[in-house]
């Protein structure tokens, strides 16, 4: 069999979004399952919306989502000369033409086209000019553009991976322009060009790029050459299934990263734009959706961009990743948080109740700081001051006797359980003024896990300070 070869090719016309990024991702995806080569090539002939810092930005998210690339970046602006020779190839054997249509005249015939109700396309005015007069215009000075000469009798068919058998009448097809006036190739040349020359068995992009297939089909056929495999992806909508905007909490791809999303949490998210696996499961590990992608599996239909997914799903890896890898990712969050014995007990305690490493610093700052929180949240709705204070006497002088050493989760909960029963209390009177006294929050971790970072000593003046509080209520 030979060799997959997939390229992910984007043009630095602006920062990598989320549907660039599933591009991407999906030709990583074949090119790892097959045992193939990922290769990064910046489509950047198109001077005038070249965007400063793009190209850096496409690099450096790469990196970041760990999608690896076996060969690139090759730009397409060091390959002009190539594409030069290769039009002039197709010249030579009547497969193209030398246009000089003025954009005046291309102008009108376009008005006069949408007036009579018709496609607008080029109307080959140039098409069947003789030598001597492409010449003549040539040294004329003349600007010219160099088109594709369409064979307008036939059809031109072919089979997409995802969308299945496409046919498309060729009278229907404009005559591409090739090369522009200003020595440059066209996207559709330079795209055609270069998949040849690096061996590109299969091109796996946006839907958007459907209707021109049939162009770069005339264009390997103008060549002699095999095309390669096709693959269309779906577009992806927002929730509304309107066109996918900041609003549905699509960005930029390198700004989930400080938004506080992990890579693997993104990456999981994308695969399920478009690509059904089949089964019930969401969570996949990298290894997994190396295992499982097939192009055979991806839908027709637009996929939609639910950012609630997303947030589940970020939620779901901070949980399960491991506590080391999360602590190095999440300092850079972090704010007045110290990295002291307590940290990696706090971060546990926090991860439980976040969707993003920008939410750590809010959930484990009580660690840290008590803060003045609302007293009356001391006591349950269906109890009374007078009884949690006297209570809560009782709970303070229990737990200075407890030794440091059992400050653990299951031996405290162990200890409060014979202390509760033994009392005659019941759960609620002790537990929630307790969990209110060492938290400071209305609503927080497990009473005992917190009393674990803690410590006796600050639980104890935490409880100190509760009590206070309760008899002065």
């Amino acid at each position: 069999m030979e060799k997959v070869r997939v390229r992910f090719a984007p043009s630095p016309t602006g920062y990598l979004h989320i549907g660039g990024l599933r591009t991407a991702f999906f030709n990583w995806l074949w090119a790892r399952k097959n045992g193939g080569e990922f290769i990064l090539r910046i489509e950047d002939t198109d001077k005038e919306r070249y965007v400063e810092g793009a190209v850096e930005n496409i690099q450096e998210a790469l990196v970041w989502y760990g999608l690896d690339i076996d060969q690139g970046p090759i730009f397409q602006s060091d390959r002009t000369e190539i594409y030069k020779e290769k039009v002039k190839q197709l010249v030579k054997q009547d497969k193209a033409y030398y246009c000089f249509c003025t954009q005046e005249r291309l102008d009108e015939v376009r008005k006069i086209q949408k007036a009579n109700k018709q496609a607008t396309k080029y109307d080959g005015f140039c098409r069947s000019l003789s030598d001597e007069e492409v010449q003549n215009k040539i040294k004329a000075g003349e600007k010219y553009v160099i088109r594709l000469k369409v064979p307008h009798q036939s059809s031109t068919i072919f089979q997409d991976k995802i969308y299945g058998r496409v046919e498309v009448e060729n009278k229907n097809i404009d005559d591409q322009v090739l090369l522009k006036s200003d020595g440059y190739p066209t996207y559709h040349l330079a795209n055609v060009v270069d998949d040849f020359e690096m061996g590109i068995t299969h091109v796996i992009r946006a839907e958007e790029w459907l209707p021109s297939t049939p162009k770069h089909i005339m264009l390997y056929q103008a060549f002699g050459w095999v095309p390669p495999e096709f693959a269309h992806l779906p577009m992806v909508l927002g929730s509304d299934r309107s066109k996918l905007s900041k609003r549905h909490g699509a960005v930029a791809a390198l700004e989930y990263k400080k938004m506080g999303y992990l890579p693997e949490a993104i990456l999981n998210f994308i695969a399920l734009l478009g690509w059904n696996p089949k089964t019930n499961e969401e969570v996949f590990t990298r290894k997994q959706l190396i295992t499982e992608f097939d192009l055979a599996k991806v839908n027709k239909s637009s996929a939609i961009f639910n950012i609630e997914k997303l947030d589940w799903l970020n939620g779901h890896y901070i949980r399960t990743m491991e506590i080391e890898k999360l602590a190095d990712m999440a300092k850079e969050f972090l704010v007045d948080i110290p990295v002291d014995d307590r940290f990696i007990g706090a971060l546990a305690l926090a991860r439980e109740r976040v969707k993003s490493l920008h939410e750590l610093n809010e959930a484990m700052k009580f660690i840290y700081q008590l803060g003045n929180y609302n007293p009356e949240i001391l006591v349950h709705k269906k109890d009374n001051a007078r009884k949690v204070s006297a209570v809560f006497t009782s709970v303070s002088d229990f737990v200075e006797k407890i030794e440091a050493s059992d400050f653990q989760p299951d031996n405290l909960r162990e200890k409060f359980k014979e202390f509760i029963e033994k009392e005659g209390f019941n759960n609620r009177v002790v537990l929630w003024p307790l969990r209110v006294a060492v938290t400071g929050l209305e609503k927080s971790p497990d009473v005992f896990d917190v009393m674990a970072v803690l410590g006796k000593e600050e639980s104890l003046k935490r409880i100190g300070i509760a009590e206070n509080y309760l008899q002065n209520m």
